[in-house]
């Protein structure tokens, strides 16, 4: 079956796994339902085989499981692939959205920007139209004041008129497109440099913000939210950790406590933990810049006023670039604000994906759970075995990395986010964090830490073994993949854009072999390995 009669197919599937659970009351996105369709297929529990074509039978299946799973209210895992699926759908790096934020202003400035580079102005009031566009189009450029406020407009039109007088139209029309929209952004700059400078000096800033002293409180009160948010978080975690030890050692525990719905409610924190602290890092980020940028504007200023001083009349050569250094610094500013706003608002709508803690696991019972048990921190467990190390003539043929071995010891990327992975695999899913100190083994271009030298030795002794394991534990819980970073092991999640050219040589192959026999055949379900590119497509297509 051709890749698109495919899509189809699967489009058809998650769209009526979508009708079926708004028909109960429950609207769910179709990337959400996508990731659930992966979810399932993925979980060998469920037996669909991955080299099989989908009978009716199977579609059948599959729509009632990813209905069942996501209709069920009371599942820490539906909640965690919710979390997940929210946060990349709204989280992207600083880079990207910084870059993505000025496309999206470019775009909104192209119908004014026509408007003024199409214009063939003639007679006066034509001019004079074209004129006031200008200054509704540096207005709108500059971000600084509505085009439709009187004092803020008049402002920008002296300004403007102290570098590009009306009389300038004239040759402002000779100009190609492109040379117009340069000279129309750098018009725009030096306008709001000028306007900056005036603000600076009392005379003018009609509209304009305090921007560094917004993101000066701004800052601190989102990093002490998020702070609050972390330190809940985590000891949330730890209290689930301690009761699943608790749990191990007692096994008659099991039937007071579900164990597998307290690993999951664990993963469910542990994931909200890992995005604030992604979160939080972009904001001390932003702090950092901050600072750096209310340095410069203070050096600029002082720059401008050390120029102009006591002088009628300054070249243009030594006021023009410190106007637009001005203005570059005040769009970086405009910038950090953004990023802030957007990542406060994540923070925000993360909170409600941890909301079936309190209804399977009440705080009087947990209290009761943690009676006789000792709760540590995850520093506090690193510290425990802080003197243990590796031996390095215990292992002839494995790599073992300390802090005095190899530069940028802390900043290795650490398999399954830090986590120990003989820890994860011999217990069915606890999550305790490694410790570097101990070593750090490297096998097969990975790095591994563990919580304890013993768990070190067992998983270095049969490493393969072990991240079996773990693979096998992400199909039957799929928010662990991203949880712990499994993507390379289940290549089929890795975002689409990551896999098109591995993609195209898997499908390619497949049509192939499908094609020949299947070209005069109604369409009907592709292997359910198939259902991996085209979801992971449609999942790729929603952001």
């Amino acid at each position: 079956m051709p890749l698109t009669q495919a899509e189809s197919v699967i489009k058809n599937i998650i769209r009526e796994i979508g009708q079926e659970c708004a028909a109960h009351g429950e609207i769910v996105s179709e990337t959400l339902v996508a990731f659930m369709v992966k979810a399932v297929v993925l979980d060998p529990g469920n037996g669909f085989n991955m080299d099989r074509t989908l009978m009716k039978s199977d579609v059948q299946k599959l729509v009632k499981f990813c209905v069942a799973r996501l209709l069920d209210s009371k599942n820490p895992s539906l909640d965690t692939i919710k979390m997940q699926v929210y946060f990349d759908m709204n989280y992207t790096s600083r880079e990207e959205f910084l870059e993505e934020h000025h496309r999206v202003l470019e775009s909104r400035l192209s119908s004014v920007s026509r408007e003024i580079t199409d214009n063939r102005a003639c007679v006066r009031e034509e001019l004079e139209s074209l004129y006031r566009k200008i200054v509704s189009y540096v207005l709108l450029r500059s971000g600084l004041g509505s085009p439709t406020d009187i004092k803020t407009v008049r402002e920008a039109t002296a300004a403007l008129q102290s570098v590009f007088p009306q009389a300038e139209l004239g040759t402002f029309l000779t100009l190609g497109k492109k040379d117009k929209e340069c000279q129309l952004k750098e018009l725009t700059m030096i306008v709001t440099g000028i306007r900056l400078f005036n603000r600076d000096c009392g005379k003018g800033g009609e509209g304009i913000d305090d921007l560094p002293a917004i993101l000066h409180e701004a800052i601190p009160a989102t990093t002490q939210h998020i702070d609050s948010q972390l330190q809940i978080a985590q000891d949330q975690a730890y209290r689930y950790t301690a009761i699943l030890e608790k749990v191990m050692k007692n096994p008659l525990m099991n039937k007071e406590l579900q164990p597998y719905m307290l690993k999951e409610a664990l993963y469910n924190v542990r994931q909200y933990e890992i995005f604030l602290q992604i979160i939080l890092s972009d904001i001390i980020t932003c702090a950092q810049e901050v600072e750096m940028m209310r340095r410069q504007l203070g050096a600029q200023l002082e720059l401008l006023k050390m120029t102009v001083k006591s002088k009628t009349a300054v070249p243009t050569s030594q006021v023009f670039p410190i106007f637009i250094a001005l203005a570059s610094l005040w769009t970086s500013f405009q910038d950090e604000t953004v990023l802030i706003s957007v990542l406060s608002n994540l923070t925000t709508h993360l909170e409600p994906f941890l909301g079936t803690h309190e209804l399977l696991f009440p705080e009087k019972m947990i209290q009761g759970f943690l009676d006789d048990v000792t709760v540590k921190t995850d520093v506090c467990r690193i510290k425990e075995h802080i003197e243990e190390r590796v031996h390095l003539v215990d292992f002839r043929k494995l790599e073992w990395l300390f802090p005095e071995t190899i530069a940028n010891f802390d900043k290795l990327l650490i398999q399954y986010r830090g986590f120990c992975g003989y820890t994860f695999a011999t217990t069915d899913g606890l999550l305790l964090p490694g410790n570097p100190t101990i070593g750090i083994l490297k096998y097969k271009d990975n790095y591994y830490t563990f919580n304890t030298r013993d768990a070190a030795y067992s998983f270095a002794e049969n490493p393969e073994h072990y991240i079996n394991l773990i693979k096998e534990k992400a199909k039957k819980n799929a928010e662990l993949i991203q949880l712990l970073e499994l993507h390379q092991q289940f290549e089929t999640l890795v975002p689409y854009s990551q896999r098109q050219k591995m993609q195209k040589a898997g499908v390619r192959c497949w049509m192939e072999t499908h094609n020949s026999r299947q070209q005069h055949q109604q369409p009907h379900p592709p292997p359910a390995s198939l259902l991996y590119t085209v979801v992971n497509k449609e999942v790729e297509q929603q952001f």
